[in-house]
Protein backbone atom coordinates (compact mmCIF):
# COMPACT_ATOMS: atom_id res chain seq x y z
CA UNK A 1 0.00 0.00 0.00
CA UNK A 2 1.51 3.44 -0.97
CA UNK A 3 -0.03 5.83 1.62
CA UNK A 4 1.48 8.97 0.95
CA UNK A 5 0.78 8.69 -3.26
CA UNK A 6 -2.76 7.10 -1.99
CA UNK A 7 -3.29 10.35 0.31
CA UNK A 8 -2.53 12.85 -2.06
CA UNK A 9 -4.84 11.29 -4.58
CA UNK A 10 -8.18 10.95 -2.58
CA UNK A 11 -7.26 14.57 -0.89
CA UNK A 12 -6.59 16.18 -4.21
CA UNK A 13 -10.13 14.21 -5.98
CA UNK A 14 -12.11 14.84 -2.62
CA UNK A 15 -11.26 19.04 -2.85
CA UNK A 16 -12.21 18.93 -6.78
CA UNK A 17 -15.18 16.55 -6.08
CA UNK A 18 -16.36 18.84 -3.23
CA UNK A 19 -15.98 22.01 -5.03
CA UNK A 20 -17.78 20.94 -7.85
CA UNK A 21 -20.55 19.92 -5.42
CA UNK A 22 -20.79 23.43 -4.04
CA UNK A 23 -20.25 24.86 -7.23
CA UNK A 24 -23.83 23.11 -8.27
CA UNK A 25 -25.51 23.86 -5.15
CA UNK A 26 -25.43 27.30 -5.57
CA UNK A 27 -25.94 27.38 -9.45
CA UNK A 28 -28.84 24.68 -9.13
CA UNK A 29 -30.50 26.40 -6.78
CA UNK A 30 -30.31 29.61 -8.28
CA UNK A 31 -31.15 28.38 -11.79
CA UNK A 32 -34.02 26.70 -10.61
CA UNK A 33 -35.43 29.58 -9.03
CA UNK A 34 -35.14 31.79 -12.14
CA UNK A 35 -36.56 29.02 -14.56
CA UNK A 36 -39.61 28.14 -12.77
CA UNK A 37 -40.30 30.91 -10.49
CA UNK A 38 -41.59 29.11 -7.98
CA UNK A 39 -40.48 28.62 -4.23
CA UNK A 40 -42.09 25.31 -4.30
CA UNK A 41 -40.00 24.36 -7.33
CA UNK A 42 -36.85 24.96 -5.51
CA UNK A 43 -38.19 23.13 -2.31
CA UNK A 44 -39.01 19.92 -4.74
CA UNK A 45 -35.54 20.02 -6.50
CA UNK A 46 -33.47 19.97 -2.51
CA UNK A 47 -36.36 17.53 -1.57
CA UNK A 48 -35.35 15.21 -4.75
CA UNK A 49 -31.57 15.98 -3.77
CA UNK A 50 -31.94 14.74 -0.50
CA UNK A 51 -33.93 11.92 -1.95
CA UNK A 52 -31.17 10.72 -3.90
CA UNK A 53 -29.12 10.75 -0.85
CA UNK A 54 -31.66 8.45 1.08
CA UNK A 55 -32.00 5.85 -1.60
CA UNK A 56 -28.37 5.46 -1.84
CA UNK A 57 -27.51 4.81 2.16
CA UNK A 58 -30.35 2.07 2.07
CA UNK A 59 -28.45 0.29 -0.95
CA UNK A 60 -24.95 1.26 -0.52
CA UNK A 61 -24.24 -1.29 1.93
CA UNK A 62 -25.45 -4.25 -0.48
CA UNK A 63 -23.33 -2.25 -3.46
CA UNK A 64 -20.33 -2.11 -2.42
CA UNK A 65 -20.60 -5.78 -0.61
CA UNK A 66 -20.62 -6.83 -4.34
CA UNK A 67 -19.07 -4.11 -6.02
CA UNK A 68 -15.66 -2.70 -3.99
CA UNK A 69 -12.25 -0.88 -5.30
CA UNK A 70 -11.56 2.26 -7.49
CA UNK A 71 -14.06 1.39 -10.09
CA UNK A 72 -17.34 2.44 -8.30
CA UNK A 73 -15.62 5.44 -7.41
CA UNK A 74 -15.06 6.33 -10.68
CA UNK A 75 -18.70 5.12 -12.06
CA UNK A 76 -20.23 7.89 -9.80
CA UNK A 77 -17.92 10.61 -10.56
CA UNK A 78 -18.96 9.77 -13.95
CA UNK A 79 -22.40 9.85 -13.14
CA UNK A 80 -22.59 13.07 -11.62
CA UNK A 81 -20.82 14.54 -15.00
CA UNK A 82 -23.52 12.96 -16.99
CA UNK A 83 -26.20 14.05 -14.98
CA UNK A 84 -25.23 17.57 -15.26
CA UNK A 85 -24.32 16.83 -18.75
CA UNK A 86 -28.12 16.93 -19.83
CA UNK A 87 -28.08 20.59 -18.90
CA UNK A 88 -25.93 21.31 -21.76
CA UNK A 89 -27.79 19.31 -24.23
CA UNK A 90 -31.48 19.81 -23.71
CA UNK A 91 -33.69 22.13 -24.37
CA UNK A 92 -34.34 24.96 -21.88
CA UNK A 93 -37.72 24.80 -22.69
CA UNK A 94 -37.47 20.72 -21.71
CA UNK A 95 -35.07 20.90 -18.36
CA UNK A 96 -38.06 21.97 -15.87
CA UNK A 97 -39.00 18.36 -15.68
CA UNK A 98 -35.90 16.80 -15.63
CA UNK A 99 -34.24 19.38 -13.25
CA UNK A 100 -35.86 17.23 -9.83
CA UNK A 101 -34.47 14.09 -11.75
CA UNK A 102 -30.97 15.78 -12.03
CA UNK A 103 -31.43 16.80 -8.09
CA UNK A 104 -32.13 13.05 -7.45
CA UNK A 105 -29.00 11.56 -9.72
CA UNK A 106 -26.45 14.23 -8.14
CA UNK A 107 -27.74 13.21 -4.35
CA UNK A 108 -27.71 9.76 -5.18
CA UNK A 109 -23.89 10.31 -6.84
CA UNK A 110 -22.71 12.56 -4.18
CA UNK A 111 -23.86 10.12 -1.17
CA UNK A 112 -22.86 6.64 -2.85
CA UNK A 113 -19.34 8.45 -3.68
CA UNK A 114 -19.03 9.46 0.32
CA UNK A 115 -20.12 5.97 1.57
CA UNK A 116 -17.51 4.00 -0.48
CA UNK A 117 -14.35 6.35 0.12
CA UNK A 118 -14.68 6.59 3.86
CA UNK A 119 -15.83 3.04 4.17
CA UNK A 120 -12.89 1.88 2.41
CA UNK A 121 -10.10 4.28 3.36
CA UNK A 122 -8.63 1.92 5.28
CA UNK A 123 -7.62 -0.69 2.39
CA UNK A 124 -6.29 2.85 0.87
CA UNK A 125 -4.36 4.13 3.58
CA UNK A 126 -2.31 2.52 7.06
CA UNK A 127 -4.26 2.87 10.36
CA UNK A 128 -1.47 4.88 11.67
CA UNK A 129 -2.12 7.53 9.03
CA UNK A 130 -5.76 7.65 9.29
CA UNK A 131 -6.36 10.23 11.57
CA UNK A 132 -4.00 12.65 9.32
CA UNK A 133 -5.58 11.74 6.01
CA UNK A 134 -9.27 12.62 7.65
CA UNK A 135 -7.83 15.82 8.73
CA UNK A 136 -6.83 16.91 5.09
CA UNK A 137 -10.39 15.48 3.50
CA UNK A 138 -11.69 17.80 6.19
CA UNK A 139 -9.52 20.65 5.41
CA UNK A 140 -10.04 20.27 1.77
CA UNK A 141 -13.81 20.40 1.88
CA UNK A 142 -13.68 23.55 3.82
CA UNK A 143 -11.29 24.98 1.29
CA UNK A 144 -14.13 23.42 -1.53
CA UNK A 145 -17.47 25.01 0.55
CA UNK A 146 -15.92 28.61 0.65
CA UNK A 147 -14.68 28.66 -2.90
CA UNK A 148 -17.18 27.04 -4.87
CA UNK A 149 -19.66 28.79 -3.22
CA UNK A 150 -18.24 32.21 -4.33
CA UNK A 151 -16.95 31.26 -7.27
CA UNK A 152 -20.32 29.93 -8.54
CA UNK A 153 -21.71 33.50 -8.35
CA UNK A 154 -18.76 34.95 -10.13
CA UNK A 155 -19.57 32.46 -12.74
CA UNK A 156 -22.79 32.83 -13.17
CA UNK A 157 -22.80 36.62 -13.06
CA UNK A 158 -19.70 36.65 -16.09
CA UNK A 159 -20.27 33.71 -18.03
CA UNK A 160 -23.63 32.00 -17.58
CA UNK A 161 -25.48 28.75 -16.27
CA UNK A 162 -24.32 27.15 -19.26
CA UNK A 163 -20.43 27.70 -18.54
CA UNK A 164 -20.64 27.13 -14.53
CA UNK A 165 -22.25 23.47 -15.56
CA UNK A 166 -19.82 22.67 -18.05
CA UNK A 167 -16.88 23.78 -15.20
CA UNK A 168 -18.76 21.55 -13.27
CA UNK A 169 -18.70 18.44 -15.16
CA UNK A 170 -14.99 18.52 -15.78
CA UNK A 171 -14.65 18.91 -12.33
CA UNK A 172 -15.95 15.51 -11.78
CA UNK A 173 -14.29 13.95 -14.43
CA UNK A 174 -10.75 15.17 -13.06
CA UNK A 175 -12.33 13.66 -9.81
CA UNK A 176 -12.30 10.70 -11.60
CA UNK A 177 -9.07 10.76 -13.05
CA UNK A 178 -7.34 11.06 -10.08
CA UNK A 179 -8.87 8.17 -8.58
CA UNK A 180 -8.01 5.80 -11.16
CA UNK A 181 -4.11 5.30 -9.83
CA UNK A 182 -5.51 4.27 -6.46
CA UNK A 183 -4.13 0.97 -5.18
CA UNK A 184 -6.50 -0.72 -2.84
CA UNK A 185 -5.08 -3.76 -0.41
CA UNK A 186 -7.76 -6.48 0.05
CA UNK A 187 -10.25 -6.64 2.67
CA UNK A 188 -9.38 -9.45 5.02
CA UNK A 189 -11.64 -12.53 4.86
CA UNK A 190 -14.62 -12.08 7.39
CA UNK A 191 -14.80 -14.30 9.94
CA UNK A 192 -18.99 -15.05 9.53
CA UNK A 193 -20.32 -14.59 6.14
CA UNK A 194 -22.51 -11.42 5.80
CA UNK A 195 -24.40 -13.27 2.58
CA UNK A 196 -27.77 -13.80 3.02
CA UNK A 197 -28.23 -11.68 6.42
CA UNK A 198 -29.89 -8.87 7.20
CA UNK A 199 -27.08 -5.53 7.10
CA UNK A 200 -29.79 -3.99 9.43
CA UNK A 201 -29.77 -6.72 11.66
CA UNK A 202 -26.05 -7.23 11.77
CA UNK A 203 -25.87 -3.19 12.40
CA UNK A 204 -27.79 -3.64 15.44
CA UNK A 205 -26.44 -6.45 16.97
CA UNK A 206 -22.42 -4.47 16.11
CA UNK A 207 -23.79 -1.30 17.41
CA UNK A 208 -24.83 -3.60 21.03
CA UNK A 209 -21.66 -4.32 20.87
CA UNK A 210 -20.15 -0.66 20.96
CA UNK A 211 -22.42 1.22 23.04
CA UNK A 212 -19.87 4.38 22.34
CA UNK A 213 -20.25 3.99 18.88
CA UNK A 214 -24.21 3.97 19.14
CA UNK A 215 -24.11 6.99 21.13
CA UNK A 216 -21.80 9.26 18.69
CA UNK A 217 -24.39 8.12 16.03
CA UNK A 218 -27.31 9.40 17.88
CA UNK A 219 -25.53 12.24 18.85
CA UNK A 220 -25.35 12.60 14.95
CA UNK A 221 -28.73 12.16 14.19
CA UNK A 222 -29.52 14.60 16.70
CA UNK A 223 -26.91 17.33 15.38
CA UNK A 224 -28.06 17.25 11.64
CA UNK A 225 -31.40 19.04 13.14
CA UNK A 226 -29.54 21.78 14.57
CA UNK A 227 -27.66 21.59 11.62
CA UNK A 228 -30.51 22.43 9.61
CA UNK A 229 -31.92 25.26 11.65
CA UNK A 230 -29.06 27.12 11.11
CA UNK A 231 -28.88 26.53 7.84
CA UNK A 232 -32.47 27.68 7.33
CA UNK A 233 -31.15 30.43 9.65
CA UNK A 234 -27.95 31.83 7.82
CA UNK A 235 -29.86 34.18 5.61
CA UNK A 236 -32.57 35.34 7.90
CA UNK A 237 -30.04 36.51 10.65
CA UNK A 238 -27.58 38.01 7.55
CA UNK A 239 -30.65 39.81 6.35
CA UNK A 240 -31.82 41.10 9.87
CA UNK A 241 -28.10 42.66 10.45
CA UNK A 242 -27.59 43.95 7.37
CA UNK A 243 -30.34 44.55 5.36
CA UNK A 244 -28.58 46.00 2.19
CA UNK A 245 -25.73 43.63 2.13
CA UNK A 246 -26.55 40.12 3.34
CA UNK A 247 -25.50 37.98 0.08
CA UNK A 248 -22.02 39.81 1.64
CA UNK A 249 -22.91 39.12 5.15
CA UNK A 250 -23.93 35.54 4.54
CA UNK A 251 -20.40 35.14 2.43
CA UNK A 252 -18.35 36.19 5.28
CA UNK A 253 -20.51 34.51 7.92
CA UNK A 254 -19.78 31.40 5.68
CA UNK A 255 -15.93 32.35 4.83
CA UNK A 256 -15.14 32.69 8.67
CA UNK A 257 -16.71 29.39 9.71
CA UNK A 258 -15.15 27.51 7.18
CA UNK A 259 -11.50 28.59 8.12
CA UNK A 260 -12.52 27.19 11.59
CA UNK A 261 -13.50 24.03 10.44
CA UNK A 262 -10.24 24.08 8.75
CA UNK A 263 -8.57 25.22 12.08
CA UNK A 264 -10.26 22.24 13.58
CA UNK A 265 -9.56 19.70 11.67
CA UNK A 266 -5.68 20.93 11.62
CA UNK A 267 -5.66 21.03 15.55
CA UNK A 268 -7.58 17.24 15.53
CA UNK A 269 -4.92 15.59 13.67
CA UNK A 270 -2.00 17.17 15.61
CA UNK A 271 -3.15 16.05 18.69
CA UNK A 272 -1.35 13.14 21.14
CA UNK A 273 -3.41 10.19 21.57
CA UNK A 274 -5.32 8.21 18.91
CA UNK A 275 -6.31 5.39 20.58
CA UNK A 276 -10.53 4.64 20.27
CA UNK A 277 -11.56 6.79 23.78
CA UNK A 278 -9.49 9.60 22.67
CA UNK A 279 -11.51 10.09 19.45
CA UNK A 280 -14.63 9.69 20.94
CA UNK A 281 -14.20 12.39 23.51
CA UNK A 282 -12.71 14.47 21.17
CA UNK A 283 -16.37 13.71 18.86
CA UNK A 284 -18.56 15.04 21.74
CA UNK A 285 -16.69 17.99 22.84
CA UNK A 286 -16.38 19.12 19.03
CA UNK A 287 -20.74 18.60 18.95
CA UNK A 288 -20.21 20.56 22.16
CA UNK A 289 -18.27 23.41 21.04
CA UNK A 290 -20.16 23.65 17.55
CA UNK A 291 -23.59 23.62 19.19
CA UNK A 292 -22.53 26.12 21.86
CA UNK A 293 -20.93 28.34 18.94
CA UNK A 294 -24.43 29.06 17.20
CA UNK A 295 -25.78 29.22 19.29
CA UNK A 296 -24.05 32.59 20.33
CA UNK A 297 -23.60 33.56 16.78
CA UNK A 298 -27.64 33.80 16.54
CA UNK A 299 -27.64 36.09 19.89
CA UNK A 300 -25.31 38.70 17.89
CA UNK A 301 -27.27 41.67 17.22
CA UNK A 302 -23.36 43.06 15.15
CA UNK A 303 -22.15 41.42 12.16
CA UNK A 304 -18.63 41.51 14.19
CA UNK A 305 -20.40 39.72 17.33
CA UNK A 306 -21.83 36.80 14.71
CA UNK A 307 -18.28 36.52 12.51
CA UNK A 308 -16.13 36.05 16.21
CA UNK A 309 -18.70 33.52 17.06
CA UNK A 310 -18.51 31.42 13.49
CA UNK A 311 -15.08 30.72 13.85
CA UNK A 312 -15.42 28.38 17.63
CA UNK A 313 -18.66 26.76 15.34
CA UNK A 314 -16.33 26.16 12.48
CA UNK A 315 -14.20 24.75 14.90
CA UNK A 316 -15.87 22.14 16.76
CA UNK A 317 -17.22 21.23 13.47
CA UNK A 318 -14.07 20.24 11.84
CA UNK A 319 -12.84 18.46 15.53
CA UNK A 320 -16.06 16.74 15.28
CA UNK A 321 -16.20 15.70 11.64
CA UNK A 322 -12.47 14.03 11.86
CA UNK A 323 -13.01 12.60 15.39
CA UNK A 324 -15.94 10.73 13.77
CA UNK A 325 -14.80 9.37 10.77
CA UNK A 326 -11.18 8.31 12.08
CA UNK A 327 -13.46 6.01 14.99
CA UNK A 328 -15.77 4.88 12.71
CA UNK A 329 -13.17 3.28 10.28
CA UNK A 330 -11.86 1.50 13.06
CA UNK A 331 -14.58 -0.54 12.89
CA UNK A 332 -13.85 -4.02 11.27
CA UNK A 333 -14.76 -4.55 7.99
CA UNK A 334 -18.16 -6.44 8.01
CA UNK A 335 -19.61 -3.80 10.33
CA UNK A 336 -17.56 -0.60 8.90
CA UNK A 337 -19.85 -0.55 5.47
CA UNK A 338 -23.17 -0.86 7.32
CA UNK A 339 -22.22 1.88 9.64
CA UNK A 340 -21.26 4.47 7.19
CA UNK A 341 -24.31 3.59 5.22
CA UNK A 342 -26.68 4.16 8.36
CA UNK A 343 -24.53 7.83 9.17
CA UNK A 344 -25.31 8.92 5.60
CA UNK A 345 -29.21 7.36 6.36
CA UNK A 346 -29.36 9.85 9.43
CA UNK A 347 -27.57 12.73 8.13
CA UNK A 348 -29.82 12.90 5.04
CA UNK A 349 -33.05 12.26 6.96
CA UNK A 350 -31.99 14.36 9.55
CA UNK A 351 -31.69 17.58 7.60
CA UNK A 352 -34.33 16.83 5.02
CA UNK A 353 -36.96 16.56 8.59
CA UNK A 354 -34.96 19.21 10.29
CA UNK A 355 -35.22 22.02 7.49
CA UNK A 356 -39.16 21.12 6.78
CA UNK A 357 -39.66 21.23 11.00
CA UNK A 358 -37.55 24.50 11.53
CA UNK A 359 -38.47 26.54 8.63
CA UNK A 360 -42.13 27.31 10.34
CA UNK A 361 -40.15 28.38 13.45
CA UNK A 362 -38.48 31.45 11.70
CA UNK A 363 -42.27 33.04 11.40
CA UNK A 364 -43.07 32.77 14.51
CA UNK A 365 -40.08 33.01 17.06
CA UNK A 366 -37.00 35.15 16.60
CA UNK A 367 -33.60 33.10 15.24
CA UNK A 368 -31.54 32.89 18.41
CA UNK A 369 -34.84 31.50 19.90
CA UNK A 370 -35.07 28.85 16.99
CA UNK A 371 -31.05 27.87 16.94
CA UNK A 372 -31.22 27.92 20.95
CA UNK A 373 -34.14 24.84 20.53
CA UNK A 374 -32.73 23.15 17.86
CA UNK A 375 -28.98 23.29 18.97
CA UNK A 376 -30.71 22.19 22.03
CA UNK A 377 -31.06 19.20 21.02
CA UNK A 378 -27.71 17.59 20.68
CA UNK A 379 -26.81 19.02 23.46
CA UNK A 380 -29.42 17.80 25.82
CA UNK A 381 -28.72 13.97 23.61
CA UNK A 382 -24.89 14.57 24.89
CA UNK A 383 -25.64 14.86 28.63
CA UNK A 384 -28.24 12.27 28.18
CA UNK A 385 -25.02 10.36 26.84
CA UNK A 386 -22.92 11.14 29.42
CA UNK A 387 -25.46 10.37 32.28
CA UNK A 388 -26.36 6.87 30.89
CA UNK A 389 -22.16 6.14 30.18
CA UNK A 390 -22.07 7.46 34.12
CA UNK A 391 -25.00 5.55 35.38
CA UNK A 392 -23.20 2.59 34.06
CA UNK A 393 -19.77 3.05 35.38
CA UNK A 394 -21.78 3.18 38.82
CA UNK A 395 -23.44 -0.18 38.02
CA UNK A 396 -20.17 -1.71 37.11
CA UNK A 397 -18.18 -0.73 39.96
CA UNK A 398 -20.98 -1.85 42.56
CA UNK A 399 -20.92 -5.14 40.94
CA UNK A 400 -19.90 -7.57 43.15
CA UNK A 401 -16.35 -9.12 41.82
CA UNK A 402 -16.94 -12.83 40.78
CA UNK A 403 -15.11 -15.25 42.96
CA UNK A 404 -12.74 -17.43 41.10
Amino acid sequence: MTTPRNAYLIITARLISDFGAFLNMVALATYVYLLSNSAMSVGIFLASRVGGGIFASLIGTAFYRRFSGRLPLIAFDLLRAAVLGLLLIVPVSQQALLLPLIAFGLGFGNSMFAIGLNSQLPHLIEPSQLLKTNAWITSASSIAMVSGSLVSGLLVAGFGFETVFALNAVTYLLAALLIVPLRFTAPESATESVAGRNEWSALRQGLRRAPVVAAMLAVTMADTLGSAAHNVGFPIISRLLTPDSASTTLGLMLAVWACGKLLGARIASRLKGSENINLERRYFGGVLLMSCGFILMFQQHSLYGLLLFSLPAGLGDGFSEVSLMSRLQREPDHLRLPIFSFLTLLQMTGFGIGMLIAAPFYGWWTPGAVVLLFHGIPLGTLLTVKGLALRRGRVARSSPTPVP
